[in-house]
């Protein structure tokens, strides 16, 4: 079995690594072809995604020993810190040196990236660059390093770690699952859904968080409940003591989301991973989590259906309710942004409403009005939705107020039952 088998995911960084590790272990074939040793490698990416378990793998893979480095002592003293790891490598040559979170090695600024630790780390690098010494270091954001130390003949090889996304996602899921007794009906698409956007680290704490709520229920197994439970605990600290306790609050509130659930379903099937009547961190109440597809940022469509499914909570509240919604704020916000780029940073409309070649009050009044009409134009288009899908939207506020959250195969399933498309 071979260590990078404990990288769940991430086949392609996977392969990466192998590679390199190979041109450590069978280096006489590289130097027939007058290959040098790579010159480094720095995994780079957020907390909490697996950086240090991948370095870990890469090391007891490659078969050297290997020195590592973490800041643990005061600056002054760590700079000898460094150069102590660096020397000891060359003793025991050849070595893999591990500096970990290279980033948080000096206190300093953007503006400040000559830190003594850095410098000597550069040096450290140079002086061992032809004693089959292998650098291997991990950050959490290359922003405050020098450009210097990050060039390449100091480390040839940059890897972004992003957080596990679809596919990824659902083996590391199965994985951390697999460790726990779970029932069958655990849906591992729903959790990774639940958890999109989050890290390996925040993955095993859900999971983990579950089975406690499974242990404390005195249950023989985790099930789909146990886990969005502690999904929306965890990661949007949203206990269940937060869903409102009066039916008048929690019938609005069920229908305000299930408006943005019903209209993102209908115009993109599959879009939403989550919907909540609970109350969450900055919100008064209530949750919906859209489904981002690969080509958002890309799309004009896909961000006008997103303006849509956005409005279609105040729209949902103003249909079933005859009243205007007072709680979208928020919501107005986030469609507004949405709407003002399109009307001025990407010029979709034409050329005479963007503001950065100048910002003349008549411009910016024409841009206002354009917006405003764009605004109204989405808000009427998500009426007309949710009154064209009444029974969808009822099915989902009803079963919010039964259950207060529903997942992706939940919504799923209501929609099947309510607008007639296979589950």
């Amino acid at each position: 079995m071979s260590e990078f088998d404990k990288i769940i995911g991430y086949k392609d960084i996977k392969s990466e690594l192998i590679r390199l590790c190979d041109i450590i272990r069978n280096g006489e074939k590289y130097k027939a072809l007058g290959v040098a040793l790579s010159g480094g490698l720095l995994l780079d990416g957020d907390p909490g995604v697996g950086k240090t378990l991948m370095a870990n793998c890469f090391i007891k893979e490659s078969g050297r020993p290997a020195f590592v480095c973490r800041k643990n002592k005061p600056d002054g003293e760590f700079v000898n810190e460094i150069k102590k790891t660096f020397n000891e490598a060359v003793e025991n040559a050849p070595s893999i040196i591990l500096l970990d979170d290279m980033d948080k090695f000096a206190n300093e600024d953007d503006n400040h990236k000559n830190a003594a630790e850095y410098v000597t780390v550069q040096s450290c690098i140079d002086e061992v660059k032809d004693k089959d010494i292998f650098v291997l270091a991990t950050t959490n954001g290359t922003g405050n390093l020098p450009k210097s130390l990050l060039r390449a003949g100091r480390f040839d090889t940059i890897i972004n770690v992003s957080v596990p996304e679809k596919q990824d996602a659902v083996e590391i899921v199965k994985h951390y699952l697999s460790a726990k007794k779970a029932i069958a009906e655990v849906n591992a698409e729903d959790v990774a859904r639940l958890l999109s956007g989050k890290s390996c680290a925040d993955l095993e704490t859900v999971i983990n968080t579950a089975g406690q709520y499974a242990g404390y229920a005195n249950k023989e197994y985790i099930d789909m409940d146990d886990i969005t439970r502690a999904c929306l605990r965890v990661i949007y600290n949203a206990p269940e003591s937060s869903a409102p306790g009066n039916p008048i609050v929690l019938e609005r509130i069920a229908y305000h989301e299930a408006g943005h659930a019903v209209a993102a379903e209908i115009l993109e099937e599959g879009s939403v991973d989550l919907v909540t009547v609970r109350k969450n961190t900055g919100k008064v109440g209530g949750l919906t989590c859209f489904h981002l597809a690969d080509d958002y940022w890309i799309s004009k469509t896909h961000m006008e259906n997103r303006v849509i499914a956005i409005l279609a909570g105040k729209a949902a509240t103003e249909i079933v309710f005859g009243e205007t919604d007072t709680g979208v704020n928020n919501d107005l916000q986030r469609a507004f942004d949405i709407v003002q780029r399109f009307t001025d940073a990407y010029c979709a409309y034409g050329f005479g409403h963007w503001t950065e070649r100048n910002s003349s009050q008549t411009l910016i009044t024409r841009k206002e009005e354009h917006i405003a009409a764009d605004m109204e134009r989405y808000y009427t288009q998500a009426k007309k939705i949710l009154i064209k899908n009444r029974t969808f939207l009822d099915g989902i506020a009803k079963r919010l107020q039964e259950k207060d959250t529903l997942v992706y195969s939940e919504i799923k399933g209501i929609r099947a039952k309510t607008v007639g498309l296979p589950a």
